[in-house]
């Protein structure tokens, strides 16, 4: 069922673009904020195993502390909201049981019903083809779900900034992220965009369609 007309949608992206100045004073509400986690939870990941975790930072003495693992960058200490999108490190059968008990709790199945559902998935990710690093295929993941938050958030009006300009093992050491068996991959700042923000009204420069659309 679709409730978005596809002009709307263009709008929106084409309204969005990566924030330099965020305007501190301005908070993302409660409601909103609520619905673009949600949009994370239902990120499409391979197999559905979700190697992740999202933290999320609204606390202002920590914010402070963002810039300087952050090549000095202040969209970290000025945004409503920053997301660390965390990939879970060397995924093992854990996380294969955790999702099938997941599974079945949410279909009302018996775990032993599940047993090719966890074979395939035991066959990638504890007999991997040659040359598939899992790690790298985590981080991999969580870039979908930094898409799906960006697109989320240009439909609710929400500026965004994708940021890999930081030192991940920084922002683990203080949000205490590998303890967890997570690393950090990419932040998200999310909040509204500082009014004389010159990159607000740049043209956007982007290829052709047809350059880098091939249709067969």
């Amino acid at each position: 069922m679709s409730t978005l007309a596809p002009t709307d949608l263009l709008t929106q992206l084409r309204w969005r673009y990566a924030v330099k100045a965020f305007d501190p004073e301005r908070k993302i509400p409660a409601d909103v904020w609520a619905a673009l986690e949600e949009s994370l939870v239902l990120t499409p990941s391979s197999f559905g195993l979700q190697p992740w975790r999202f933290v999320v930072v609204t606390d202002q003495a920590i914010k402070d502390q963002l810039p300087p693992l952050s090549w000095n960058q202040q969209q970290v200490r000025d945004a409503s909201h920053v997301v660390i999108f965390a990939a879970r490190v060397n995924p093992d059968g854990s996380d294969i049981d955790r999702l099938m008990q997941r599974t079945a709790e949410v279909r009302g199945v018996e775990v032993e019903a599940l047993a090719g559902y966890r074979k395939m998935v035991q066959g990638t990710l504890q007999l991997p083809p040659e040359n598939f690093n899992l790690n790298h295929w985590a981080a991999l993941q969580v870039y979908i779900a930094l898409g799906q938050f960006m697109a989320s958030a240009a439909m609710l009006g929400i500026d965004t900034c994708p940021m890999e300009g930081i030192l991940p093992a920084k922002y683990d050491e203080l949000l205490n992220v590998s303890a967890e068996g997570y690393r950090t991959v990419v932040v998200a700042t999310a909040g509204y965009r500082r009014s004389g923000d010159k990159y607000a009204t740049s043209q956007k420069v982007r290829y052709p369609l047809h350059e880098v659309v091939k249709r067969v």
